[in-house]
């Protein structure tokens, strides 16, 4: 049993505790305390009851590891390679010009990125994700780092008709089922799945073991246009590529609209970026319990603009955080994602941003239980943030721009 003391304690679900202490005993998290809380001297786990030294960390705020709700591990060889775009479908086929051809599944040059972008993860106080990948690569080596999360295998088709697509996602998720790293089905967004592909999509998910999934959805203006008109760029594209189906009956609403009115969306879905979407919308998914997962900085690069982010906590939707690829953003720093959050959205209380980046993110992924915040019982996945000299407000503070130099993990 080990007890550490810090400046401040962030537990998340309670307000900081300045001049806190943490108990770790076998990897779980025994107590969260002041100093010399005297009701609690005679605590058989409270430092002063054991006579036990503790552990002085000094001018750091302790919190839990950060839940990063959305990424693709398997883009990291990307990494400066796909320019930011003033349109979505401009850097789309910027994207695709370079992935044709590349085979990712086993490929050293993909493989070796996502390893690099994994520690990286890590060093910028990164617990587990939400991965995105339409080959499974990245799972191997999360198993290997001991990253948690869940890894979405992502299947697009536009023409799709029938669930064979489905079924070989199937066979491909129980190929690598022995790893422990837990793995569902996603659909990828509206312009480039079938409604049969998501009906599919939706009854696999229903009988898997992990019912969670994910889907883009608001994302960019092409996208709600072709939604509402049937027109605009993303007919272009897929019609140039060959994908445009005559018989899609154009749903002439919005994103949102269009996936519930196929009872597509639960409270288990991650709702991925939401941009375009409307206060109604957004109601309507904190009515289902859906989670919205904003990657800003993303948001920016790629083209689709700035995301709404005060009115997504305004209606009352649970959002949680993502740093989207390495092909749209500079680096997984999480932190970064929360820095970027409070300079659009100055009115939101920066407790509500850091929950977003932690309890609101584990719960999404199924992981509340064992993350998400400093609560005795769950893992002592803990970080400890180098605070300088003057800091009140601590919450505020980690909404600065927190570096991967100012962190280190806890020995649990």
């Amino acid at each position: 049993m080990t007890h550490y003391r810090a400046a401040w304690v962030c537990p998340i679900d309670r307000s900081p505790i300045k001049d806190g202490i943490v108990t770790v005993d076998a990897g779980r998290i025994a107590a969260i305390r002041a100093p010399f809380d005297s009701g609690r001297d005679r605590d058989p786990v409270s430092p002063l009851a054991q006579g036990r030294p503790v552990r002085d960390l000094g001018r750091v705020v302790l919190m839990p590891g950060l839940i990063n709700a959305h990424i693709h591990l398997e883009l990291s060889w990307l990494r400066g390679r796909v320019p930011p775009a003033h349109k979505f479908t401009d850097w789309v086929k910027q994207l695709v010009a370079l992935r044709r051809g590349i085979e990712r599944l086993g490929d050293p040059d993909v493989v070796a990125p996502i390893r690099t972008a994994i520690g990286e993860l890590r060093d910028s106080g990164t617990v587990a994700v939400g991965d995105i990948s339409n080959s499974l690569a990245s799972v191997a080596p999360m198993a290997e780092a001991r990253l948690d999360g869940i890894v979405f295998h992502e299947l697009l088709g536009f023409k799709e008709r029938d669930a064979r697509l489905v079924e070989r996602s199937l066979e491909a998720r129980n190929a690598v089922a022995a790893s422990g790293i837990r793995t569902s089905i996603a659909p990828h967004a509206p312009y480039s799945t079938s409604p049969e592909l998501f009906r599919a999509i939706r009854a696999a998910v229903d009988e898997s073991p992990c019912r969670i999934t994910s889907i883009h959805l608001g994302e960019s203006p092409q996208e709600v246009e072709l939604l509402a008109t049937g027109t605009g760029s993303w007919r272009s594209m897929l019609e140039i590529i060959g994908a445009w189906r005559d018989d899609w009956q154009i749903p002439g609403c919005g994103p949102v609209e269009y996936l519930d009115g196929m009872a597509l969306i639960d409270a288990r879905t991650l709702v991925i970026h939401g941009v375009q979407l409307e206060d109604g919308a957004l109601r309507r998914l904190a009515q289902i319990g859906a989670t919205l997962v904003t990657c800003p900085r993303s948001n920016q690069w790629v083209g689709v603009g700035a995301p709404p982010i005060e009115r997504f906590y305004q209606s009352g939707v649970a959002v949680a955080v993502g740093t989207d690829s390495l092909a749209s953003v500079a680096d997984l720093n999480l932190f970064g994602e929360m820095k970027e959050m409070r300079w659009l959205a100055p009115g939101v209380p920066a407790a509500k941003i850091l929950e977003s980046a932690t309890l609101v993110g584990a719960r999404a992924l199924g992981l509340d239980h064992e993350l998400g915040t400093l609560t005795p019982g769950k893992r002592a996945e803990i970080i400890a943030v180098a605070v300088p000299e003057g800091v009140d407000d601590v919450e505020e503070y980690l909404l600065s721009g927190i570096q991967p130099s100012q962190i280190s993990w806890i020995e649990s």
